[in-house]
């Protein structure tokens, strides 16, 4: 794809990184028949093809307008298009640096403004959101059902192990995880505690950056990327193995670190090295899986649908571990048609974008219903609160499996 960015950007950092992946483009539309809102809506400006138009249209000088920032919104960042890629395009950099700049054009509806503060504002400082939730599951029979679809019913986390082990790692306890679903992380713990690794939660970390980040806040979403640096940096230097992540939607933002801060010359170096240590839990587990085999035989009976997060086999291509360390335990783990597709829940989209996000979750559900599971279970606290809103199946996380067995 020819380029010719307009003077405001051209000599930017985020000029030059742009103009470098628009011009990988060739225009194949390989990335059009993944992409979930192609699909639902069939208009090539809701498709990834036509979202780099739109995006080099607007660095190129062109003003950038309502609709263009709605075709912007509507992209669910699944990543689904990179896997697709046969150029290797890094779409997702390339949207966020589009959306950044159309939100300095475009001024956003009142409306609008105040829910997407209300996010990036509410959801990364804990106390505030974990009073928030704990009122809400209090009252939640009471709510009305699109307040209800983001309260998960309360569930107690069990005991944290208390055991010390040479080997240790840390662990991002997250922002919105420890609220609606402690007993993951809890989990994890009791999990690796059983083979022989401490995990350990440093306490001035919190949010990953994320959610700042992908709602234009993108200094915001650096100055939370810079506080977990501080927080983890002197374990790291005390020798912890990894930094493991068990929401990947975490995952895939923090291994992101290094790329995201290295114009920052207090911060790049010491972003790199929290980039490589950073690993999916899926990605730590496949080492114990001749152990947990010998442990588990025969323990875990139930018929298991897996639901692998976008953020996971498309943001971090990381795929097939989960179902190899459930089949490993003696699980029988089925994938459902179209696992490639989203669910729909991507961060705050059900929240922005309720319409196109419910339509999403639900033909996801049809699909993994198909395979007639009795636990359905995924590896993001964002898709396992929106598709257990919209079935009666329980949805897990597939370490708590692992963890009851034990």
């Amino acid at each position: 794809m020819q380029t010719n960015l307009a003077d405001f950007i051209k000599d930017t950092p985020q000029g030059k990184e742009a103009d470098a992946i628009l011009r990988k483009c060739v225009h194949c539309g390989f990335c059009t028949a993944t992409c979930p809102t192609y699909q639902l809506l069939g208009d090539e400006l809701d498709g990834p093809r036509g979202r780099i138009y739109l995006i080099k249209q607007v660095l190129e000088g062109k003003p950038a307008t309502e609709k263009t920032q709605l075709h912007l919104d509507r992209c669910l960042t699944c990543r689904n298009c990179e896997t697709t890629c046969p150029s290797g395009v890094d779409y997702g950099r390339l949207i966020d640096i589009g959306r950044d700049v159309v939100e300095q054009q475009v001024q956003r509806p009142l409306a609008q403004q105040l829910v997407r503060t209300a996010l990036k504002e509410a959801l990364p400082r804990k106390p505030l959101f974990d009073t928030a939730m704990k009122i809400g599951q209090v009252v939640r029979p009471l709510l009305p059902e699109v307040l209800r679809n983001k309260v998960p019913e309360a569930r107690a986390a069990g005991k944290w192990p208390s055991r010390s082990h040479t080997r240790k790692m840390l662990l991002l306890d997250g922002c919105v995880q420890p609220a609606m679903s402690p007993n993951i992380n809890a989990a994890t713990a009791r999990v690796l505690d059983a083979l022989g690794i401490e995990l350990v939660v440093a306490s001035r970390a919190g949010c990953c950056g994320a959610i700042r980040y992908h709602l234009n806040d993108q200094q915001g979403g650096l100055a939370d990327m810079r506080r977990n640096i501080d927080a983890w940096w002197s374990h790291v230097e005390a020798g912890a193995e990894a930094i493991v992540m068990t929401a990947s939607g975490c995952g895939v933002t923090v291994k992101e670190y290094g790329h995201l801060l290295e114009g920052d010359p207090e911060y790049a170096d010491k972003a790199r090295r929290i980039s490589e240590l950073t690993k999916d839990l899926s990605e730590i587990m496949p080492a114990f899986e001749k152990e947990l085999e010998q442990k588990l035989a025969g323990k875990i009976g139930k018929r298991v649908a897996y639901h692998p997060p976008c953020t996971l086999q498309h943001g971090q291509q990381i795929r097939g571990k989960v179902e190899g360390v459930l089949r490993a335990c003696g699980v029988d783990v089925k994938l459902c048609a179209d696992s490639h597709l989203c669910c729909g829940s991507a961060g705050t989209y059900s929240v922005t974008q309720p319409e196109l996000s419910y339509q999403l979750r639900d033909n996801k559900i049809k699909n993994l219903e198909a395979v007639s599971p009795e636990v359905i279970v995924s590896a993001n606290i964002g898709c396992l609160a929106h598709l257990q809103s919209g079935t009666a199946t329980p949805v897990r996380h597939w370490i708590e499996l692992i963890d009851d067995a034990l």
